[in-house]
C-alpha cells in the first residue's frame, strides 16, 4: 500500500486535492489510481482559463491498458496545467503526489473541499475496494 500524504483530500474516483498557501488547489490522481492504470502514455490537459465544475471530467490520462477521465474535486478556474506531462506522462507513475500533478484550480467555492475524503477515509475506501 502506498503512503498517502496527510495534507491531501480525495475524491472516491481517486483524484487528490492539495490546498496551497495561496488558496489555489493542486489536483492529481492518486498513487493507487496510477498503479491500477499502469504505464501512462498520454495526458490530455485542460486549457488555462477553463472553468471547471466539481465532479466533472477535466483531463484524461491514457495508459497502455485504458483511458481514464480525471475529475475535478472543486469548481473554479484552471490557473495552471502541468505541461511537462505532454512529453513525460510517466511522471505521474513516478511521483503521483509531487511532480505528477495535473492541474491547479482557483476554487470558486471553498466549501466543496469539506465534502472530500480525508486521507484516512480514502485509505479505508482503498481497503474496502481490495476486499
Amino acid at each position: 500500500m502506498s503512503e498517502i500524504p496527510g495534507d491531501l483530500k480525495f475524491l472516491k474516483s481517486h483524484e487528490w486535492a492539495r490546498v496551497e498557501d495561496n488558496g489555489q488547489v493542486t489536483i492529481g490522481i492518486s498513487d493507487h489510481a496510477q498503479a491500477l492504470l499502469g504505464d501512462l502514455v498520454y495526458v490530455e490537459l485542460p486549457t488555462v482559463g477553463d472553468d471547471v465544475t466539481a465532479g466533472t471530467a477535466v483531463a484524461v490520462v491514457e495508459s497502455v491498458k485504458a483511458a481514464s477521465d480525471v475529475y475535478s474535486p472543486v469548481s473554479g478556474k484552471v490557473v495552471a496545467v502541468n505541461a511537462a506531462l505532454a512529453d513525460k506522462p510517466e511522471t505521474i507513475n513516478e511521483d503521483a503526489y509531487g511532480e505528477g500533478w495535473v492541474l491547479v484550480v482557483a476554487p470558486s467555492d471553498g466549501e466543496e473541499l469539506n465534502e472530500l475524503l480525508s486521507p484516512d477515509d480514502y485509505a479505508e475506501l482503498l481497503e474496502d475496494e481490495d476486499h
